[in-house]
Order: structure tokens, then sequence, then C-alpha cells
């Protein structure tokens, strides 16, 4: 049936309105204060990543983002808390490549990461890297690979906890590089550095800015790092794949959402974090960190995560880690 112009047009118009009041909420956004949930203890590194590229976006939209740490489960309380809530860009999530790894060593999540959060944006990318106590004779990756592959199960690799990213990294090395290595997880990362140190244990895949300054003083031996490339921070070390090819573990952080946050926020938020990135003044501190600015879309930041989850997945199966 035709209708007639005129009540076609308040039908059109009528159909037009669920957008265009997106738009303008879109538009209006932010109103009032951000809560950006850090799911980690205060003080480490990704409460400074929070807090910084919480600033900028304060500064930028003219709200509050209230930094809200919420630590335990291994980040996964604090994510949940951003999964159940409303999807209205008042709660965002500062995730990191553990939310990744997490979806493989946790059988029993009340959410799906991939399913249940909207990536925003990605904020930095980092490296670990190979560090040995220099009792150890091998001054470079090959020869580390020989030294351990004559004493099977007597050289013991130190991490920052199971599951951690410095476990998985020296996982994902023992098993691309056919070696057999003892695991020891401390509690942290700072304890476990000082065992190394003092050689308790003989290997760990620290990131690099928890390490930078032990290379230097020499209390450490870099080897290697483990990123796609070598890093500005350690120009001289050599990455792992020129070595082991294909070898990559890096860590990165970003800003997702819960599920259904309009698109319009999310674009605008993404927008706003890529311009942060491009910031000389952002770009020096995320240098200091040892660390590179992640520009991209959200969906290249999605495509990360789907990819390390992945990856990560694998990594678990192989190496059959538990949570503790």
């Amino acid at each position: 049936m035709k209708l007639p112009r005129r009540q076609f047009l308040l039908a059109a118009g009528a159909a037009a309105l669920p957008t265009l009041s997106r738009i303008a909420w879109a538009q209006a956004y932010p109103s009032r204060p951000i809560h950006l949930i850090v799911p980690l203890a205060p003080g480490g590194a990704t409460d400074i990543i929070g807090r910084l590229i919480g600033q900028w976006l304060s500064d930028r939209l003219g709200q509050p983002f209230v930094i809200d740490n919420r630590p335990g489960g291994g980040g996964n309380v604090g994510t949940e808390a951003v999964v159940r809530a409303p999807a209205d860009g008042y709660m965002l999530l500062l995730c990191g490549s553990s939310a990744a790894s997490n979806a493989a060593l946790y059988d029993k999540l009340n959410f799906n990461f991939i399913r249940d959060i909207v990536p925003v944006a990605g904020v930095l990318r980092g490296s670990h890297v190979i560090v040995v106590n220099p009792s150890v004779p091998a001054k470079s990756v090959p020869e580390f690979i020989r030294y351990a592959r004559s004493n099977p199960s007597k050289l013991n690799m130190a991490s920052a906890g199971i599951g951690n990213g410095t476990h998985l990294a020296g996982e994902l090395f023992k098993m691309m590089a056919g070696v057999d290595m003892v695991h020891v997880p401390y509690r942290s990362g700072g304890p476990a550095l000082n065992d190394l140190i003092g050689g308790q244990v003989q290997v760990m895949f620290p990131t690099t800015i928890a390490s930078i300054e032990h290379i230097r003083a020499s209390s450490l031996r870099a080897l290697a790092v483990t990123g796609a490339m070598r890093s500005d921070a350690l120009p001289d070390i050599p990455t792992v794949a020129e070595f082991v090819p294909d070898y990559e573990a890096s860590y990165w952080f970003g800003v997702c959402a819960p599920n259904a946050t309009p698109a319009e926020i999310v674009e605008k938020l993404n927008k706003e974090v890529n311009a942060g990135l491009a910031d000389p003044k952002m770009k020096t501190r995320l240098a200091d960190l040892g660390s590179t600015p992640l520009v991209g879309s959200a969906t290249d930041f999605g495509k990360l995560i789907a990819d390390d989850t992945e990856k990560w997945a694998k990594v678990i199966q192989f190496a059959g880690i538990k949570p503790e």
C-alpha cells in the first residue's frame, strides 16, 4: 500500500530518531566522570599506564577519568566488573595481554573476553628480554640453546608467576628452541630478579623496563629481546627471532569497553587515544617505559587480541600450564 506523502515523511522521521539520538548522545559524551578499571594493584606498570592514558583522556574530553584499581584473579575480577557494567561508555577497562592468556589459562570464567568486551584502542606494546646470571657461560642465543640442551632440566627459569607474561615468553622459547628448563614461579617480578642476580636461578624473561637497569649495571647479561623488532632502549641486543625463526613474545595494553557500547562512543575514544599516542610528550614517556605506541583502529586492536588469544592457548596447552 502506498502511504500518503505526509504519513511517509512522519514514518521516515520516526525511523531515523534512534540513529539521530545515538549520534547526539555520542556527541555529548562524556557528560560525567568515567571510571577506568585497572584490574591490578596500584603502583605497577598497568597502573602507571592507566593513569597516563586516563589523564590524557581527561584533559581532552573535559571529564575526570577515575582510576579504579580492582585486583584479583590475575586481572579477571576487574575485567568481570566491566563486562557486567552498563554499555554506556562510563566504565572502561585498561586491558592487557594477560586477558588473552587468561582465556585459555582459566577453565571456568564468568565471561568470554572476546565475546563480552569491545576493543576500543591499543595504547602500547613492549618486549621481554632474555637475561641470564653472569655465571651462565652463554653470551648469545645460539650458545644458550646449546648450553641448555647439554644440561637438560638443570637450568632454573624464573618468572613473575604461573601464566604471567614472563612465564609464557619462556615456555614459548622452550617449545620453539627445543630446550628443557625448570620453571620456578615467584609471586612477583622483583623477588625473581633478585634471585636471578644472586644466582639461585639462571634465566628469566622479564620486561625490558623491569630489567634494563640491571643490564646496564652488568648485574645481568641480556641475550635477546623477544619482540618482533630490536628495542630502541637496547639497540645492540638482537631479537630471539634472528636465531629462532618466527619467535615473538610481547606484552600490550589497551582500552576496552563492555559489549554493545555504541560504535560512536568507541570511535570517539579511539580517536582521542590515538591523538595521545601521537603527542611527542606521550611518545617520550612511553619510550622511557621501554615500549612503543600501539596506534590503530578498534578493529586493529581486536585482531591483536584475537591473535594473541589463539597463540597463547597453544603454548598453555603444550606446556600443560594450570593456574595457581
